[in-house]
């Protein structure tokens, strides 16, 4: 490897595992992210949060999204704890140039802003969707004010384009300097506004009307991953350049579940759960790695337990960055399995909960994963049972095995009470907003930030 590395990371927004043809969709047409899938290193067991602000904070700091401070979208608990150190200001302390575009959605105040966060180039939005209460008036996803660095610009095109060429441009600006770009698209989250030209296609096949447009908001994404790699090609540095590609959780409109969280339309992968569960379906998402000069190329499958929070440690040793002092990560460097085809921990415990509360509760809607169990207890999005499963002989979580294995309920049960010890500690803080820091004129404050019952989430509802 020649030299140091750029990074681009691209994360999307209610994009399922299924929510890809590569991965058994016979109706999605997204031939950019199967050439991506066929040309790198696949996660196949990787797991986010059930919900977008807790995979973002865990993404960005390495760490459980409940010990950041984020655990919800809503009721101020989106906001990450100002005292966490992020991938951004990690890169940018070892030299390289920063830059992010799109959806934030961990603070809209000073100091919890991404130019606050390490990030040297910033187009944003307010909260976590165009036209959520906290953005500017009356965005759309066709014409909005976006802010970069702070101050609101209008666009006058569709959102996943402008974050998608704006992430281009910053990557021609950087010239010989290596960077670390982070495109977070609010696409496919509701609500599901796109051009006719994608969309159209997916209703001509009998698609229901919102699907057809979900699924046309992934196919736009698609040809802009495309556009980027052609980009990259073009610039010549696509053979240094690492791009990864993930999803914060599960599905959101790709499938309809029943009660239970079985799909009964659409497609899941098989699996059990969307947006929000508990079940696989709900956290196990795509993970793609392509780094050409590193031999990250094949097509190649990693079958262990990985997750969002593995991918700091990970760029950390893959990039030679500065660690981080004071910092304990939760995720693991994946380097020697990606870089060396060493095996994975197979001993390894992973704890995924959503929560969506002012205040954790403990047991609720969680999974708890060694291997191919999974030990999942439900409560708002489920049935409300304690249930035990093998996803090797039952992907489709269907054989509930708590009575039958005893021991290994037990054992899993005693690891979450651990965990939840651990993360617990700080639950009770706050992440302040300042008024009057001198680096804003002005302090946004909405009910999207406040405690207690949760507020409006749109623009629409008011």
């Amino acid at each position: 490897m020649s030299k140091t590395p750029n990074v681009v990371l691209i994360l999307t927004d209610d994009q399922g595992y299924g929510d890809i043809a590569c991965h058994g969709n016979s109706v999605l047409n997204t031939p950019n992210l199967d050439h991506m899938y066929s040309n790198s290193v696949r996660l196949t067991d990787f797991h986010v949060d059930p919900m977008c602000s807790p995979s973002r904070a865990a993404l960005l700091t390495g760490r459980y999204s409940a010990r950041t401070g984020v655990w919800s979208t809503l009721t101020g608990r989106y906001i990450m704890r100002e005292d966490e150190n992020t991938l951004a200001e990690v890169f940018s302390s070892s030299g390289y140039r920063t830059g992010m575009f799109g959806k934030w959605h961990l603070g809209d105040n000073y100091p919890y802003r991404p130019q606050d966060r390490g990030f040297h180039d910033v187009l944003t939005f307010g909260a976590g969707v165009v036209g959520e209460i906290p953005d500017y008036w009356d965005n759309n996803y066709f014409d909005a004010q976006y802010l970069r660095n702070g101050l609101y610009e209008r666009f006058d095109k569709y959102c996943t384009d402008v974050w998608f060429d704006e992430a281009i441009n910053f990557i021609k600006d950087s010239e010989s300097d290596p960077f670390f770009c982070y495109i977070s698209t609010n696409a496919p989250h509701g609500p599901f506004h796109v051009h006719s030209d994608y969309s159209t296609p997916y209703q001509d096949l009998g698609v229901p009307y919102d699907r057809a447009r979900f699924y046309g908001m992934i196919t736009n994404i698609d040809h802009n991953i495309g556009k980027l790699h052609r980009n990259l090609v073009e610039l010549g540095i696509e053979d240094n350049t690492i791009v990864i590609f993930l999803g914060d959780n599960g599905t959101s409109a790709g499938a309809s579940v029943d009660e239970e969280g079985f799909c009964i339309d659409g497609y899941n992968a098989g699996m059990r759960g969307k947006k929000c569960w508990a079940y696989d379906g709900g956290h196990r998402n795509s993970c793609f790695i392509r780094y050409p000069e590193g031999g990250l190329t094949s097509g190649r499958e990693i079958n262990s337990v990985t997750a969002h929070f593995d991918l700091m440690p990970t760029l950390i040793s893959m990039c030679g960055l500065r660690y981080p002092d004071g910092v304990s990560f939760d995720g693991l460097d994946l380097s020697p399995q990606l870089m060396h085809g060493r095996p994975g921990d197979n001993e390894r415990i992973l704890f995924v909960h959503n929560q969506q509360l002012d205040r954790p509760k403990k047991h609720k809607d969680l999974e708890v994963i060694i291997g191919s169990w999974r030990l999942v207890i439900t409560e708002q999005w489920g049935s409300g049972l304690r249930e035990l499963f093998n996803v090797d002989i039952d992907p489709g979580q269907s054989s509930n095995l708590f009575e039958q294995y005893p021991e290994i309920t037990s054992k899993l049960l005693k690891e979450y009470d651990m965990w939840w010890n651990d993360i617990s500690v700080r639950f009770d803080e706050y992440s302040d907003i300042v008024i009057g820091s001198g680096t804003d004129e002005h302090t946004k404050l909405t009910c999207h930030s406040w405690h207690g019952e949760k507020g409006l989430y749109s623009q629409i509802h008011v």
